[in-house]
């Protein structure tokens, strides 16, 4: 299986069409001080129409700030593990394919994210969220040698990926 996006998979319930029941699920909803950053960015744009008028600002730094809102939750991947499948973000993989599975905190995580990662792995990674798993990738057929996810939860992702497949 390739890291192809398919075209369902990041839609809400998309877990829930298949049969296989979920052994994890994450959202990767940006922090705190994101939305504190698109609140400015949203107050700036009144600065820049208050010469021409108040009004104006005021209207134009609400339609930013509901731009910014939906890019941000519009943008925000979900990592969901069944007995089958695995999805992270767009990309989604029968769990037969997975290898070695390893979180990485700290450092650690900024290396895998840095100097020692490879040019042809697929990145599912966030800024605002410091642990990444790295999940092997063992299908031949695909030249992706692992996925670098970020997650809140490493020790419970790494868990429902190494369980033994429920029957």
């Amino acid at each position: 299986m390739s890291a192809e996006p398919s075209p369902a998979a990041d839609g809400p319930g998309a877990a829930a069409g298949t049969a296989d029941p979920v052994l994890f699920e994450e959202r990767l909803w940006p922090s705190f001080w994101i939305w504190l950053v698109a609140a400015g960015i949203s107050g700036a744009v009144i600065l820049i129409f208050a010469p021409i008028d108040v009004v104006i600002g005021y209207v134009a730094a609400g339609i930013v700030a509901v731009i910014l809102a939906v890019l941000l939750v519009t943008s925000t991947p979900r990592i969901t593990v069944t007995a089958g499948l695995l999805q992270v973000g767009r990309a989604q993989i029968e769990r037969r394919y997975i290898g070695s599975v390893e979180d990485f905190r700290g450092e650690d995580a900024t290396r895998q994210r840095g100097p020692e990662l490879n040019g042809t792995a697929y990145l599912c990674i966030r800024g605002w969220i410091d642990p990444v798993v790295k999940i092997e990738i063992t299908d031949e057929a695909d030249r992706t040698p692992y996925w670098l996810a970020s997650t809140r939860r490493p020790a419970q992702l790494v868990a429902a990926l190494t369980a033994p497949a429920p029957a």
